[in-house]
């Protein structure tokens, strides 16, 4: 299909991985189904055993996680999404805690030695330069020090600008693929989510730099901010919210100190309109991961608003974002990356935002975390914190004043228990301390 190109089948592709290998599979949208199927047909017929499959998120089936193929694959993802999540639950598939800035540096350092990177990229241009797409993160990391690197052509693959861009020459095996990239998509924004996204929008001042995620809380933070002006992007991902701000100029990168004009991320996770945005657009640079989530470079933009979600928090500013009890739910990702940044930018704001309870009604503000439930940003990291019923800034409070202020915005239902916990936990002194 392209001219003076060799590609092989899927089939042919992975015959180079061998037992004992890692490979390092791209991550996201791009995410190369063929190969991965391939990949696990060989499993299934007996041919590889102790592999090592490695990867942040992924869209899409990820079979090499499951229980008839333990012993021939071992996952270690640096992220655990809801592909592989019941698998790492179950003991079939592992997960590595690591700060999402530092992905690349596992694989850089020789930590986590790469011998097959899978990857989908763009067509060629005229210039022999392909794109790695909506995912750039510690994919890149991986092609560079891969002993064999198989990339599959698709056009479908958007042609975006900034670390992205890579040699077709440093692809080793070449195949082809003409499916569609899996999209995201965002349910409707509930209540609950709107309110969040209100108390949200009243801290992010005009000239900011902000950096979210995906979900309801981080699209109704962005339906709020219309009247806005001079917003930037630097962040690990961003999502479909973004693009009506960029359109209508609220989102313009114009005053970011770093890569001014410019939108900066290292993944996408969205819809089509996502990648068409991205496609040859020289207004987003998609960057290694090792950039967008240094908090040094993330603390060089002013005003740098950072907003995270938790799964729950505890009366003394404890963060749990990775882990429901001892049963792993997502991972670390780029949080603190991007909670010290903030920190450290000139009127930098770090916000952790989530609603006060479950679908369920139970509480996600606790007088102490679960057992086993992990602290992702830590008490002495937290600064503004947001629910439904409000945001209380933690920076400089003591225990006794934070328990109060983050009562405040639990769920009033809740409250009263929460109130006896905290005067139990610091004493007959807490009942005379003010919110």
């Amino acid at each position: 299909m392209y001219q003076g190109i060799k590609t092989v089948s899927f089939a042919e592709a992975v015959k180079v991985v061998k037992s004992g290998d890692r490979v390092h599979v791209h991550s996201v949208a791009c995410a190369p189904q063929g190969l991965i199927q391939a990949l696990c047909e060989r499993g299934r017929a007996g041919e590889l055993k102790n592999v090592s499959i490695q990867h942040l998120h992924t869209e899409g089936p990820a079979p090499y996680a499951g229980a008839d193929l333990e012993g021939v694959f071992q996952l270690e993802s640096y992220f655990v999404g809801g592909n592989v999540r019941r698998d790492t639950q179950e003991g079939y598939a592992d997960y590595v805690p690591v700060h999402l800035g530092e992905t690349q540096k596992l694989i850089r350092s020789g930590v986590h030695p790469i011998a097959v990177a899978m990857i989908q990229v763009c067509p060629p241009d005229k210039h022999g330069y392909v794109s790695m797409g909506t995912s750039v993160d510690a994919t890149l990391a991986a092609v560079q020090n891969a002993r064999t690197v198989i990339g599959v052509i698709n056009p479908h693959v958007p042609r975006a600008w900034g670390d992205a861009m890579i040699r077709l020459a440093d692809i080793d095996i070449l195949c082809e693929d003409d499916t569609p990239l899996i999209e995201a998509h965002t349910a409707a924004l509930g209540e609950e989510d709107i309110l969040i996204g209100k108390h949200c929008a009243a801290l992010i001042e005009d000239g900011a730099t902000l950096q979210m995620g995906i979900g309801g809380i981080p699209n109704a933070v962005l339906s709020q901010l219309g009247n806005h002006k001079d917003l930037g992007i630097h962040t690990e991902m961003f999502a479909d919210g973004v693009l009506p701000l960029y359109e209508k100029g609220v989102i313009n990168n114009r005053v970011k100190k770093l890569d001014k004009g410019k939108m900066v991320s290292t993944f996408l996770m969205g819809s089509r309109a996502v990648y068409d945005f991205i496609d040859d657009n020289p207004a987003v640079a998609m960057m290694d991961v090792g950039y967008t989530n240094d908090p040094f470079i993330i603390a060089q933009q002013p005003k740098m608003t950072a907003i995270n979600s938790a799964l729950s928090v505890d009366i003394t500013g404890q963060v749990n974002a990775d882990s429901i009890g001892c049963k792993f739910y997502s991972g670390c990702g780029g949080q603190l990356d991007f909670i010290r940044g903030a920190a450290a930018s000139p009127g930098g704001k770090p916000i952790i935002a989530l609603p006060s309870s479950t679908n369920k009604g139970v509480s996600k503000i606790t007088p102490t975390l679960l057992n086993g439930a992990g602290v992702v940003t830590t008490r002495f990291d937290i600064h503004y914190l947001v629910t439904e019923f409000g945001a209380v800034d933690l920076y400089g409070k003591t225990l006794q004043q934070r328990a109060r202020a983050i009562i405040s915005i639990a769920h009033p239902r809740h409250q009263e228990e929460l109130d006896k916990a905290a005067f139990e936990r610091f004493g007959s002194h807490y009942h005379f301390i003010t919110r």
